[in-house]
Parts: C-alpha cells; sequence; structure tokens
C-alpha cells in the first residue's frame, strides 16, 4: 500500500484521462493522493475532484508563484475554507526564489498567513521551497519560537542539507519525488539517506518530474512506486517495509485521513 502525498490532479494534463490516471494508481497499489491547491480562487476544481473520488483528498492554499495574484487569501480565508471534510492540508506555500514569479516580501507574508492557518487548524503546512533555504528555515524558526510549533512538510525536497536538519528540529517531514531517481540527484539521495525512518514521505509532484524510467513524460500517481522503491534502496529496506513506513508517516501527519 503506497500514497502519493502531494499531485496537481486538477492540471489540465489529466482532465481526458482522470478515470485511468485514478485506475492506474489503485492498480499499481496506491490507496491515497493529495491532490494539491495552488491558487485558492480556483479551490473549486479541487474540492470538486476531491468529493467525486473516494480515495482522492486536497489541500487548499496558494503556491508562492501566484502570491501577488491573490493578496486577500489570509490565514481567515484559509481556516474557513479548511473546514471542508476532504481538506486534509494548507498550501502549498513557501518560498520561490529560483522564479521570484511573486515579489520576494509578497511570498513572504503570504507564507507567514498560510503557517498561521496551519497552526489554528492543526493541519499540515505543504511547503515549497527553492533556493530560499536560508529564508525558509530563519521563518519556520521564528515563527515556531515566537507563536508555536505547527505540523509542516518540505515537499518535493532538492534543497540543502541544512534546511532538512533544521526542518527535522522543529518536528517537521520531508518528502521525495522522482527527484531522487535522477542519475545526478546524488545530493538528494545523501539527504534521503539521513532523514529519520519515520519522518519519510514520498510524493509524484505529478503530472512533473516522472522517475526513471518513466522521466521525459507525463507523470502521475502511479509512479510513486517508483520514487518509493528508490528510497527503499537508499535506506536499506524492502520495498514493501518502505511502502509500511511511507503510509505510516503519511497517516501521523495528514491527521484528518483515516487511517
Amino acid at each position: 500500500m503506497l500514497v502519493d502525498s502531494h499531485c496537481h490532479l486538477d492540471f489540465p494534463d489529466f482532465a481526458d484521462d482522470m478515470e485511468g490516471v485514478l485506475a492506474r494508481a489503485v492498480a499499481a497499489g496506491v490507496t491515497e493522493m493529495v491532490t494539491i491547491s495552488t491558487r485558492v480562487h480556483r479551490f473549486d476544481r479541487i474540492r470538486a475532484i476531491a468529493e467525486a473520488h473516494d480515495p482522492v483528498w486536497c489541500s487548499v492554499g496558494t503556491h508562492c508563484h501566484h502570491a501577488a495574484e491573490e493578496p486577500d487569501v489570509d490565514r481567515d480565508m484559509l481556516i474557513r475554507l479548511a473546514a471542508h471534510p476532504k481538506v486534509v492540508a494548507i498550501g502549498e506555500a513557501g518560498l520561490d526564489y529560483h522564479y521570484d514569479f511573486s515579489p520576494r516580501d509578497v511570498q513572504m507574508a503570504s507564507f507567514r498567513e498560510h503557517i498561521a492557518a496551519a497552526r489554528e487548524t492543526g493541519l499540515p503546512l505543504v511547503i515549497h521551497a527553492r533556493e530560499a533555504d536560508d529564508d525558509m528555515a530563519r521563518v519556520l524558526e521564528q515563527e515556531t519560537a515566537g507563536e508555536g510549533a505547527f505540523p509542516h512538510l518540505l515537499h518535493c525536497f532538492s534543497s540543502g542539507p541544512d534546511l532538512a536538519r533544521r526542518s527535522l528540529a522543529l518536528g517537521g517531514y520531508v518528502s521525495f519525488s522522482g527527484i531522487l531517481t535522477f542519475k545526478k540527484s546524488d545530493e538528494v539521495r545523501a539527504i534521503a539517506a539521513d532523514v529519520p525512518l519515520d519522518r519519510l514521505l514520498v510524493e509524484t509532484d505529478a503530472p512533473y518530474l516522472a522517475p526513471q524510467p518513466f522521466r521525459g513524460k507525463r507523470c502521475e500517481p502511479a509512479h510513486v512506486a517508483e520514487t518509493a522503491r528508490v528510497l527503499a534502496t537508499v535506506k536499506g529496506v524492502s520495498a514493501d517495509e518502505m511502502a509500511r513506513i511511507t503510509t505510516e508517516n503519511f497517516h501521523r501527519l495528514f491527521k484528518k485521513i483515516p487511517a
């Protein structure tokens, strides 16, 4: 049994193949998926997919790329929308200094609103971090010291070891995507080797980042099995054991989903 802790089933890539995507996921042993919000003002689409399919859950949040497009999204709005029974996480939100599609101060302000919503609801905050390790770690530590701890997940991890270490020290979890399987991802695999077994998750970030041997093709939730297989090798456990571990971790973090 596997779970895909992060995919984007509302993206156009899946519009004409939703039933096939879900059937292949189930056939691959993927029993649950979380489709992740990137724009709160399009949340209705996310929610409808989760409502229509039992294995699918969802989050609510504004991706840092779109923070400038949705300046009205605040903690109160997020908390209200998160009351829906199929909403199991806040985000994704965070800091992306690679593209800077939104000004950095706007990204930061939005991120802090999402942190407040995660703390208030007790739902995990799904975090996007790219080329912003120092600021990300600093904010996580400041927020925890100032207002209290909140559950969080560094998704699609491709940052440096210091961010992983500092997040883990705050009780965070780390999720690995198909990037883990790429030939040039030795550093990511080295970091994964150091993450405690009880803090690991797997994901696809579908439709992006298909793992080997699907690289270059559209990624979908069924492919999480390949990432889990490589993670098992990195950690020196069997594929079945890694599936069990990551599924248990998933349910420990995403507490709103019945185990």
